[in-house]
């Protein structure tokens, strides 16, 4: 007897929806993709797959994700950062189209990283890896 097929979730997906009501977050814009019209100063979370792998003898998707936040300011770049940081440590159980997340693990926390492309961003960068058991 062979084993289902897998249907892979959207990891994007998954957070964005998971956090982009949380009240945590109110007033940011939590998207895998910038605002019309960012430039950086703007309080933004944004979600990007990043790697990862399959674990075949588990049978779950270990995604890598890299979590951009940007704001006004440092301080308030890193008061959504933090935030964000929260937020995702309680992602466990949080769902999307049949996918779970049974674990996460913060992989590098945040960080201060400007960004070139946007000079007068305030940027922190955070990478978690999850452990999601799709449908």
């Amino acid at each position: 007897m062979s084993d289902p097929p897998i249907v892979f979730p959207d990891i994007e997906r998954l957070l964005v929806d998971y956090l982009k009501n949380r009240p945590e977050l109110a007033g940011a814009t939590v998207d895998n993709r910038p605002p019309p019209g960012f430039d950086g100063t703007q309080q933004v979370v944004l979600i990007s797959r990043v790697g990862g792998a399959w674990i075949d003898d588990q049978r779950l998707d270990a995604p890598l994700v890299d979590i951009e936040v940007y704001g006004p300011t440092k301080t308030a770049a890193h008061g959504v950062a933090l935030a964000a940081r929260t937020c995702l440590h309680q992602a466990r159980s949080a769902a999307h189209a049949g996918a779970v997340v049974t674990d996460m693990v913060e992989e590098d926390g945040p960080r201060w990283l400007p960004d070139y492309n946007h000079p007068t961003g305030n940027r922190y960068l955070s990478t978690i890896r999850l452990s999601i058991r799709p449908s």
